[in-house]
Parts: C-alpha cells; sequence; structure tokens
C-alpha cells in the first residue's frame, strides 16, 4: 500500500537499535539564510526531486550535500544529523 511506504531509510545497528539521518536542520538554516525551496529549485538549479528526498529522509549523494552547503554557505551539521532511534 502506498499510504504504507516507509520513506526514511533504516539501518540495523549492532546495538539492536534503528538509526537514520535526518535533514531536519536543513529548514531551519535555509530560513536564517534566507532561501526558500523555491530559489533552491529556480535559482540554484538543485531538482524538485532532490527536494522531495530530502524532505522524506531519504538517500541523497554527497553531491548534493555539497551543494546545499555551498549554495548556504554552511557545514553538513548544519543541515542533517544523524539519530539513533
Amino acid at each position: 500500500m502506498a499510504n504504507t511506504k516507509i520513506y526514511r531509510q533504516w539501518i540495523n545497528c549492532n546495538h539492536g537499535g534503528l538509526s537514520m539521518i535526518v535533514y531536519d536542520k536543513l529548514w531551519s538554516t535555509m530560513k536564517e539564510k534566507n532561501i526558500t525551496q523555491y530559489a533552491l529549485i529556480h535559482t540554484y538549479r538543485v531538482s524538485a526531486g532532490q527536494i522531495s528526498r530530502i524532505r522524506k529522509n531519504a538517500n541523497i549523494n554527497t553531491h548534493t550535500i555539497n551543494m546545499l552547503c555551498e549554495i548556504l554557505n554552511c557545514q553538513p551539521g548544519d543541515i542533517m544529523e544523524y539519530v539513533k532511534e
């Protein structure tokens, strides 16, 4: 079923827990820098598909992370974090 599809990419840890990379910090960093999703797509040419993947905390490649850091003049830790659940 489409509505039960899990968008987060979970990794089993050695300790039996689950962990993942989340991009929650990206949105606050974008707000601080006054850069909108619209600007990412139309000014900086970040694909709408990549934005969608980020919103779902799905896997993205290092090229996208690098591009976001360049656009926002920030470090990877300002846009993403590792969360152990």
